[in-house]
């Protein structure tokens, strides 16, 4: 193997050999603690514009396997592990992780101490930085690291999200095991609109198990776009980036927060909302809340979050960069789950329209499903609303 190079914002340069794809990338640095699960990173698009580090020592051991994808394509600007395995095992497996970033175009580095990398993250926060490759080594100049701190992760949910309306066939293959015995399984079919912002596949996935008829959307779709499809029940997914930056998106969430209150006021029907992740914070913009970036963001499969109404403690699956700040939320956003760790806001009951939201992922393959009832409790709103009318 060549040489790879990573070269951080302030000037600290790591040097391993490099995986996948030659040439170049900028994105902004970041490390995820999962264990299993990195073809779900890989293909997640809330990892759009980041360079991924895997703690995890060794990755690439069970393949590639793309029914355990979220997304028509990996997403990532680069990647980083300490070992990548060159010789995988899984009956499942169809290739091995580095042809498969060479396919993807994805230029990473292996053989860097990624516990060292880690480490200067958690204490500066995360950083830009540029992998290199192909080359003997880099000359580490002012005009370069301007290049690097210059990247900004931007058009981000306008670059994942479909382009086009995809019907519940349409959406993703349906062969799927059924690991919950205990989802509470709709015997009337409700039509759920999926808001795509990046949707991780397992949402849709969740949400037909429990008999929904999911129809997913573009970013740009309208308010009135939404309406006119008449759907039971709307889902905001995850997605990449400031969540500040969807302007847009988050005008047309506040038209729909109005329809809701005007609906409820007047006697009609109303649509329940369901936000994840990227999803959350939209909701959270739209209704008056603020949010603000983490120095180092959450990202792995062991999180613990605490429900507040019974005070349990979960393990959920995070990947995030923003919270939702806790000291502001108005008289109508109830703060629902809090991170055990850092306090921030995890999750959020909106006590005047059936909404609700959380910043953790619920649908998480490969990661806990301890919060997997979620989905549950989004079908039984949908189902008390529609009864009620």
């Amino acid at each position: 193997m060549s040489k790879a190079f990573l070269v951080l914002a302030d000037g600290t340069v790591f040097e391993g050999t490099s995986i996948g794809a030659e040439g170049s990338t900028i994105g902004e640095t970041v490390f995820t603690t999962g264990m299993t699960g990195y073809l779900e990173t890989l293909t997640d698009p809330s990892y759009f514009g980041q360079i991924v580090t895997q703690t995890f020592p060794l990755i690439g051991n069970y393949g590639v396997i793309p029914e355990d994808f979220e997304s028509r394509k990996c997403f990532v600007k680069g990647y980083i592990v300490r070992e990548l395995c060159s010789l995988p095992s899984n009956f499942r497996c169809q290739s091995d992780l580095d042809s498969y970033l060479k396919s993807q175009n994805i230029v990473g580095i292996a053989e860097i101490d990624t516990r060292a990398l880690t480490k200067k993250l958690r204490e500066s926060g995360v950083m830009n930085g540029m992998i290199i490759s192909g080359i003997e080594k880099p000359v580490i100049e002012n005009s370069l690291l301007e290049k690097i701190k210059a990247y900004r992760v931007d058009q981000s949910v306008e670059t994942v999200s479909t382009s086009t309306q995809l019907s519940e066939k349409q959406n993703v293959v349906k062969d799927y095991p059924e690991i919950n015995h205990h989802i509470f399984h709709s015997d009337k079919q409700i039509k759920i609109l999926l808001w795509d912002f990046g949707a991780k596949y397992n949402i849709p996935r969740e949400l037909e198990k429990r008999n929904a008829e999911v129809i997913t959307v573009p970013y740009s779709y309208t308010t009135d776009d939404i309406l006119k499809l008449d759907p039971d029940g709307i889902m905001l997914s995850n997605g990449p980036g400031d969540p500040a930056d969807n302007t847009g998106v988050i005008a047309e969430i506040a038209k729909l927060v109005q329809y809701n209150i005007d609906a409820q006021a007047s006697g009609k029907k109303m649509v329940p909302i369901f936000g994840i992740c990227l999803g959350h914070q939209l909701l959270a913009l739209a209704r008056g809340c603020k949010t603000s970036k983490l120095k180092y963001g959450h990202r792995g499969g062991n999180h613990p979050v605490k429900e507040v109404e019974t005070g349990r403690v979960f393990i959920t699956s995070q990947n995030h960069g923003y919270a939702v700040q806790c000291d502001n939320l108005p008289s109508f956003a109830k703060l629902a789950f809090y991170n055990s760790n850092d306090k921030t806001c995890e999750g959020i009951t909106y006590t005047d329209i059936p909404a609700f939201s959380v910043q953790f992922h619920p649908e998480a393959c490969g990661g806990p499903h301890d919060t997997n009832f979620l989905f549950d409790k989004f079908i039984q709103n949908i189902l008390t609303n529609k009864e009620a009318k």
